[in-house]
């Protein structure tokens, strides 16, 4: 509460106190008729910790942006022992001759030594302080030593130099700061505590250096692990400068950059919006496709080219004043030739392994700011996302091919609950949305990986109210699953299909027949039997439901006995999941119209 309030002050009205305690401290102290020796000591002490304060005061002065946190802290250990130095010179004005002089002398003697124990410490603190400020601006190293005010804290040994060092453009104080924050929690509270994140952001924001700038990311990014302090980068306007830096930023420092965002996004859901407004999506998207070539796909509507044509010409216009070569249409602007060029050079000039790092990145923020963001879905899909993240999972390595899944998958999820996000982003007419699907469909039909596949099935699941009737190869597709031999993702199989046979679903009869017909029906008993995902199997119980009520008469419904099935797992299911009750009374019923006398109550 003491150092709240004295932050409140400025930082001459801080040192104004203790340099005018230390001028009464020498006054009484040279007026005293006791004690003399022992005062004439404290007159010294008191008089190079006046030199003192006075340079740390015109330092102040002469430098309105220094760092002058140490300097607060300081002052109020140095404020009370010169208030008692203080006390303690007055009382030797007056010479004391009778017997009580004998008494009070003794306590006093002990109390100067005491007085001079702090005021040693106070001189080392405040010259502690000072040498931070005094360094070399071409030899940068910092003092190691402990002060007397760190020994309780000594990591403030560091951090304090450090943040100082910051403040005036040291790229290795920011190195070293980064280093402090890498996995340990209480220097990263510290840190933050003594006001590091406005010097890193300013470093980020104003600094022409390429390790400065780097230095400065990856310690922000090591900070933002942790919601408050997501939350605090958020208002010292760190968004801001996150997103203005990002485009103009040399490829490794983008990494970092995108890194930060990804973490920012994770943390906090209004810093994910905060990143949407600053439009960070679309500088992410740039790079993300900073080698695809987009040249081959056509809209097949000339009208939807000509809408797309003018949103490209706006983005790249976006994309030139942040200093991004833009996408989609490949060719230059006239305006921006010069500045593409060099940031061509630049990227040819850098090797795969970060251009693969940044892309894996990039991919990584859109997934994180996707996720459960109508504005930013909207976003991103309003560039040429969807045909960049169509090539990359064709034939982009794993991790990269992942997280991009991962991105449709965040975006088909949003669009599941917005019919009008659905209908602009992934109209099976337009052609990101085809080649999208085409390349989803690939994944669920040739890769064996289940971090790959999984996403792909819950996307399609998503958009199943997309599809028509006709389109009958997503639904083979995903039937196929039903016999993965990693039951996770057959589960995750039957939870899609699931949406493509409930009431919410135009063409629910259309998709129940086609399961049937691609022998959906046997393999799905058979992932019912399996009791290695425990008892319940409730995306299953599910679509035996929608199947029953869509296509009741279906002999293989009657074959694979499933009255019986739902009659043995009903109670059980509506027991934990109350609103199953109608779902299941229906299918039952429906059932039990073509099956009549069929009632042996078979166990899941």
């Amino acid at each position: 509460m003491v150092m709240a309030a004295e932050e409140e002050k400025s930082i001459q009205d801080v040192l104004s106190l203790p340099i005018l305690l230390a001028d009464r401290a020498l006054k009484s102290a040279q007026e005293a008729e006791s004690f003399k020796p022992e005062n004439s000591e404290l007159a010294r002490q008191v008089t190079e910790l006046s030199q003192l304060l006075r340079s740390a005061a015109r330092l102040t002065t002469t430098s309105p942006a220094v760092y002058d946190r140490p300097i607060r802290r300081v002052s109020l250990d140095v404020t009370k022992a010169l208030d008692r130095a203080l006390t303690l010179a007055r009382k030797c004005r007056h010479k004391k001759t009778n017997v009580l002089h004998h008494v009070l002398s003794i306590t006093t003697a002990a109390d100067f030594k005491k007085v001079s124990a702090l005021l040693d410490s106070s001189l080392a603190d405040t010259k502690w302080v000072l040498s931070i400020f005094n360094q070399d601006t071409d030899n940068w190293s910092i003092n190691l030593s402990l002060p007397p005010i760190a020994t309780t804290d000594p990591i403030l040994a560091w951090v304090w130099p450090y943040i100082a060092a910051v403040h005036m453009g040291r790229a290795e104080a920011a190195n070293e700061l980064a280093i402090l924050a890498q996995g340990n929690d209480r220097n990263k509270k510290i840190i933050v505590e003594e006001n590091g994140i406005p010097p890193l952001l300013k470093m980020l924001k104003e600094s022409g250096n390429l390790d400065a700038q780097n230095a400065a990311a990856s310690a922000l990014c090591n900070l933002a692990d942790d919601p408050g302090r997501v939350r605090m980068i958020m208002d010292a306007s760190g968004v801001q400068v996150v997103a203005r830096a990002l485009p103009e930023a040399p490829m490794r420092v983008q990494v970092t950059l995108v890194n930060l965002v990804a973490r920012m996004v994770e943390m906090d859901a209004d810093v994910k919006e905060e990143f949407g407004k600053e439009n960070v999506t679309r500088p992410l998207v740039a790079l993300l496709g900073m080698d695809v070539d987009l040249e081959e796909f056509k809209e097949a509507n000339s009208r939807r080219t000509v809408n797309s044509l003018h949103l490209i010409v706006q983005i790249n216009k976006e994309m030139v004043k942040k200093g991004v070569h833009g996408l989609g249409s490949g060719k230059s602007f006239e305006g921006s030739r010069h500045h593409s060029h060099r940031k061509d050079k630049e990227r040819e000039m850098e090797s795969p392994e970060v251009k693969l790092r940044l892309k894996v990145s990039c991919a990584t923020a859109l997934w994180k700011l996707a996720k459960g963001s109508l504005s930013n879905s909207r976003k991103i899909t309003e560039t040429k996302a969807l045909l960049v993240l169509a090539k990359i999972i064709e034939k982009e390595p794993v991790e990269l091919k992942m997280n991009c899944l991962m991105v449709v998958m965040e975006l088909a999820a949003v669009a599941e609950s917005n019919n009008d996000l659905k209908r602009a982003a992934f109209n099976p007419s337009s052609t990101a949305a085809k080649v999208v699907l085409d390349q989803l469909l690939r994944v669920i039909n040739e890769d064996t990986s289940p971090p790959l596949v999984t996403p792909a099935i819950k996307a399609i699941g998503c958009l199943a109210s997309m599809f028509p009737a006709k389109e009958k190869r997503v639904v083979q597709s995903l039937v196929a699953q039903l016999s993965n031999r990693n039951l996770d993702v057959a589960a995750e199989a039957a939870k899609a299909l699931g949406k493509f046979v409930c009431d919410d679903n135009y063409n629910r009869k259309e998709h129940s027949q086609a399961i049937i017909e691609f022998n959906g029906v046997p393999k799905l008993m058979n992932l019912l039997r399996s009791n290695n995902r425990g008892p319940l199997h409730l995306h299953e119980i599910v679509l035996f439901c929608n199947l029953a009520i869509n296509a009741g008469n279906s002999k293989a419904l009657e074959q694979a006995r499933v009255l019986s099935v739902l009659e043995g797992a009903a109670r059980h299911v509506v027991t934990q999941h109350p609103d199953l009750r109608e779902l299941f009374a229906k299918a039952i019923h429906q059932l039990t119209i073509y099956q009549a006398g069929i009632h042996t109550h078979g166990e899941v």
